[in-house]
């Protein structure tokens, strides 16, 4: 059962970084998010 815990921590911490990461955007609403950026938050993710 550690594993689901692992996962369900790790899901959560993800999310929280995913909500902090679009408060910084949302302050100035005319910049997005930099494709470049999010390709690297994904290929993050994909190594867990």
């Amino acid at each position: 059962m550690n594993t689901r815990r692992e996962d369900q921590r790790r899901a959560a911490i993800e999310k929280q970084i995913d909500e902090n990461l679009r408060r910084v955007y949302e302050q100035d609403t005319t910049q997005q998010i930099p494709d470049r950026f999010l390709q690297l938050l994904d290929k993050l993710r994909e190594q867990e």
